[in-house]
């Protein structure tokens, strides 16, 4: 089970939004770079970063934050906010990250995930993002009304190397995760899938490794660590050989 700290980066300072919503943020006195360090101290080897500036403009804003981190700490990067276009993902690849996730882009547009995945194998993620089991796009402000099964069927033979599963209405809350859903994607998709949104305490992390389900990949841990709901050592006793 890998373990994914995030790192949300807004004006260049770590920030951690409610149900996505940019009214409703905090802001952290740690810099992005700081934090990537301090992850890295901890033994932590792979990092779930988005980009809310490109979120909000559709332009890679924060790259050289981004190829500050992987050259100063050698992390396994997974970045996303805003990727709608065969030129980010090229940026972000040749700064060093390990996948780029593309969302609202992607699921507007299938023609431009075929050929991201074609492009670029094994490197790009699919970032599905749910409420109430339909996708959500936009900053979760359009809900498309396509169940999320239904799409991940349309997409599924595309070579997307990783699903980043969002349970939308838990992203922030700290109510943890929808595993029973986490579980149904994964057992429908042909890659990997990680857990996102609602960690609240290490037990989630724990139920997360009880699942035993080997479709899932991981889990991403935000707003828990930053509010200090679970400590960086007990976190880091958790990782996977």
């Amino acid at each position: 089970m890998k373990i994914f700290p995030a790192i949300d980066i807004k004006d260049k300072k770590c920030v951690r939004l409610i149900k996505g919503d940019f009214e409703n943020k905090t802001e952290y006195k740690i810099s992005p770079i700081d934090q990537a360090g301090k992850f890295k101290e901890y033994g932590f080897k792979n990092l779930h970063i988005v980009d809310l500036d490109g979120a909000l403009t559709g332009k890679t804003v924060n790259l050289k934050i981004i190829q500050e981190i992987v050259s100063k700490y050698d992390l396994k990067i997974e970045i996303g906010g805003g990727v709608r276009s065969i030129d980010s993902i090229k940026q972000y690849i040749n700064a060093g990250a390990e996948k780029v996730i593309l969302g609202s882009g992607a699921i507007k547009n299938k023609e431009f995930l075929k050929e991201a995945c074609q492009k670029y194998k094994n490197q790009i993620a699919l970032g599905l993002d749910a409420k109430d089991g339909n996708l959500s796009v936009s900053g979760w402000k359009e809900d498309l009304n396509v169940k999320t099964t239904d799409f991940l069927k349309e997409v599924n033979n595309y070579g997307v190397s990783r699903i980043v599963y969002t349970d939308i209405d838990r992203d922030g809350m700290k109510n943890s995760p929808n595993f029973d859903d986490t579980v149904k994607i994964a057992e429908l998709s042909n890659c990997p899938v990680v857990i996102s949104g609602g960690v609240s305490s290490i037990n989630d992390i724990k139920k997360a490794k009880e699942l035993n389900n080997k479709k899932i990949e991981g889990i991403i841990v935000g707003k828990a660590i930053y509010d200090g709901d679970i400590r960086l050592d007990e976190l880091a006793k958790e990782i996977s050989a």
